[in-house]
């Protein structure tokens, strides 16, 4: 078994730790998936409060940002008309500035403006008989991408261009990780793991001393070593099209992708970065990926399958917590 080490140890982190006390496991469904908390409880903690809490946070979140919501902001947004201006809450535009900041960083193998091309394949709310041609794809990619968007984090406005579709699905999930964990923060909730639909951040320490370990995702049928992380103040996000199907668009072409990675995990400090750069590296491949991945201190893991042959990719910032 391989170990993954955090970079440090916050001392910070470890205020309020109780060695007796419970272990206590939420869970639930939000955005097409599952929610799963574990924490260790502080005395007198109300755990039907926190639930309740946890239920109302995913909640809003979905209505601001589910593409499958009619009347979600992202989807009025997405049939605003040329020109509209949109003032976004704290939480959408959070997702909107460090998701185009990634955008930009990555050369657009992150897109969060694709949702023409995600609807005309049919991978979204809209179901589609058969394969788009050629000429509907180019219509929708011409209408596509994170470029043709303005947005003014001053006043937290997005300019909608004309025809521009959001589809947050490769971060909001990430971002929704982040929030429940804050949340648990406003009760006294210092030591906790938080997974969405295998989306996880971990912070503090287990009653136990132990961090909160998670063995990273392996696609099925691919037989490799297993990877031991210790969540301790990092989060961990997995891109792979054996998640859904072949359901990621490459940006730059407007198909699905063909870069033969099968699998992309990134550990970050935020689930929401994590969850945006799997996406990203998953698209670019596992020569571009890692460049990418390298030149901005990204630990990463790729899995790609070529002729037949398995291959793990590992980026310099992850083989230094293994070697940790």
């Amino acid at each position: 078994m391989r170990i993954a080490l955090p970079p440090m140890i916050d001392p910070a982190a470890l205020a309020g730790h109780d060695p007796a006390a419970e272990v206590v496991a939420l869970d639930g469904e939000t955005m097409g998936t599952t929610w799963r908390v574990l924490f260790a409880a502080p005395q007198d903690c109300d755990v039907d409060g926190v639930r309740h809490a946890i239920v109302r946070r995913l909640a809003g979140l979905v209505a601001e940002m589910s593409h499958w919501v009619p009347d979600s902001l992202l989807s009025r947004f997405n049939r605003s008309s040329a020109g509209t201006w949109t003032t976004l809450p704290p939480d959408f535009a959070q997702v909107m500035h460090q998701g185009l900041a990634i955008a930009a960083t990555t050369r657009g193998a992150f897109d969060p403006a694709l949702g023409r091309l995600v609807d005309c394949w049919g991978f979204g709310s809209i179901a589609v008989a058969r394969p788009p041609d050629a000429t509907t794809i180019e219509a929708a990619h011409a209408s596509s991408g994170w470029q043709r968007l303005t947005y003014d984090p001053t006043g937290r406005h997005l300019h909608q261009s004309g025809g521009v579709s959001l589809d947050l699905s490769g971060i909001a999930k990430g971002h929704a990780v982040d929030a429940v964990a804050d949340l648990l923060r406003t009760f006294d909730i210092m030591h906790a793991l938080v997974e969405i639909g295998g989306e996880l951040v971990g912070r503090g320490i287990r009653p136990d001393g132990d961090p909160w370990w998670v063995d990273l995702e392996v696609p099925p049928g691919i037989s490799i070593q297993p990877l031991r992380l210790a969540l301790h103040g990092m989060a961990v996000a997995t891109s792979g099209n054996y998640r859904r199907g072949a359901h990621t668009i490459n940006p730059r072409t407007g198909r699905p992708i063909t870069s033969g990675v099968v699998s992309a995990s990134v550990i970050h400090t935020t689930a929401l970065a994590a969850d945006a750069w799997a996406t990203a590296l998953t698209v670019a491949g596992p020569v571009d990926g890692l460049t990418m991945a390298r030149d901005a201190d990204i630990a990463a893991r790729l899995v790609t399958v070529a002729d037949g042959s398995v291959q793990e990719h590992f980026t310099p910032a992850l083989i230094s917590m293994l070697e940790g």
